[in-house]
């Protein structure tokens, strides 16, 4: 599909369509501003400066309840009933800058358009220093769940290298008072293998988090990506490349640590403390469920049909007042391409991929995965990383698919 196509909205002639409906379906709000950018990170965010006088959150508030309700009416002509919202996610960029007022309106945004289920899980990711009793107060009477604060390190030398503006005890602080507010689940994310990190900080950091008293943990070892200060410093040799090794000492550590506390990981870069506290936003993703994608350079999925929104703020709101979806292209994927995925993403799961759900060309890669202990195969016959195989995650993946 075109991306002049996409102007006029979804094709419901797609066949891939037909399976809308069938498994949980979320809505992912993407809100695209940040005090200042991280030195590590390629997402689709804007300073005000970068911004100017051209966009606003109040011009993306208003271009999003636009995107929600032409996307409601364009749902509710397909073929298929819209499913009730289990899940809402509210990611950027830095949703806390929106302030607690802010968020309600998001949500209040999607209810007046899309159906939440009872018992919906509602999250938004929140920098620390931009957070406060009152915001958590306010949120969690909005209708917010789960509460997501970017952490990365205990370390303040770590974290003026990732260029992150808080200060190393603010996160810890800001997940207790989510909790006294009354959210039952708080996230932390760590980042692990930036230059200049000890092992030493590395511990610190877990002490913190598992001090916090939050119930999930995100670690994620640092990528340097193309485009991003980091890079440039990386480049001009100021700071060395992360080591391969010792970003798999560092997974190790973290795990059984984490393990040690009660927690168990269910993802590969995510641990939780019991299956109440997953997060059941990203368990959709990664089952290969349906989402909604709002705001600028948000991705879709529905039932077999993957769009993506225009990226600067500015050209969203343009596009939604243009009338259609502000996509900028579309594409449906083969049934080669979800085998591909549905593959990539389940062997990253605890619970695995069934078996029968490999290609009997696959064989020879899983007899091998399993001779060398990377994986192992469970007694409903499923194929599940070792503790070993989860380093080695994406080898794994690329035998499978041969």
């Amino acid at each position: 599909m075109s991306s002049s196509a996409a102007a006029r909205g979804i094709d419901a002639n797609a066949p891939v369509l037909r399976d809308f409906g069938q498994g949980p379906f979320g809505i992912y709000v993407h809100v695209p501003f940040c005090a200042t950018r991280c030195g590590y990170c390629d997402f689709n965010t804007y300073t005000a400066g970068e911004l100017g006088t051209s966009a606003s959150p109040q011009s993306w508030l208003a271009a999003l309840r636009g995107e929600l309700a032409t996307a409601a009416r364009e749902f509710a002509a397909l073929p298929t009933t819209t499913p009730e919202v289990s899940t809402v996610f509210v990611g950027g960029g830095t949703p806390s800058l929106l302030g607690g007022d802010g968020l309600a309106a998001v949500l209040d945004a999607v209810r007046g358009e899309f159906t939440l289920a009872v018992g919906a899980e509602v999250t938004t990711e929140s920098n620390p220093e931009s957070t406060s009793p009152d915001f958590f107060e306010r949120i969690r009477d909005a209708g917010f769940t789960r509460v997501s604060l970017g952490m990365q390190s205990a370390a303040a030398h770590v974290l003026r290298v990732l260029d992150r503006a808080h200060t190393p005890g603010r996160a810890v602080a800001a997940a207790q008072e989510a909790r006294a507010a009354g959210f039952e689940h708080v996230n932390l994310d760590l980042i692990y293998g930036t230059p200049g990190e000890r092992a030493g900080d590395l511990d610190a950091s877990l002490d913190a988090v598992l001090a916090a008293g939050v119930d999930h943990v995100s670690a994620y070892a640092l990528i340097v990506e193309d485009g991003t200060a980091l890079a440039r410093r990386v480049r001009r040799g100021e700071l060395p490349a992360p080591d391969d090794d010792v970003l798999a000492a560092r997974y190790e550590r973290i795990d059984a640590r984490l393990r040690a506390a009660g927690f168990g990981w269910y993802e590969v870069s995510n641990w939780s403390a019991g299956n109440g506290a997953v997060c059941r936003h990203n368990l959709g993703y990664w089952d290969g469920g349906d989402w909604l994608g709002a705001g600028p350079g948000a991705h879709s999925h529905l039932g077999g049909v993957r769009w993506w929104n225009v990226k600067h703020p500015a050209r969203y709101a343009d596009r939604v007042r243009e009338g259609g979806l502000p996509a900028a292209g579309w594409e449906a994927l083969s049934a080669d391409e979800r085998y591909m995925e549905r593959i990539m993403l389940a062997m990253r799961l605890r619970a695995g991929l069934p078996l029968a759900d490999l290609a009997p060309s696959a064989a020879p890669a899983v007899t091998a995965v399993l001779a060398d202990g990377r994986a192992q195969r469970t007694g409903d016959d499923r194929l599940v990383l070792t503790d070993r195989g989860r380093l080695l995650a994406d080898g794994v993946v690329r035998e499978l698919l041969g």
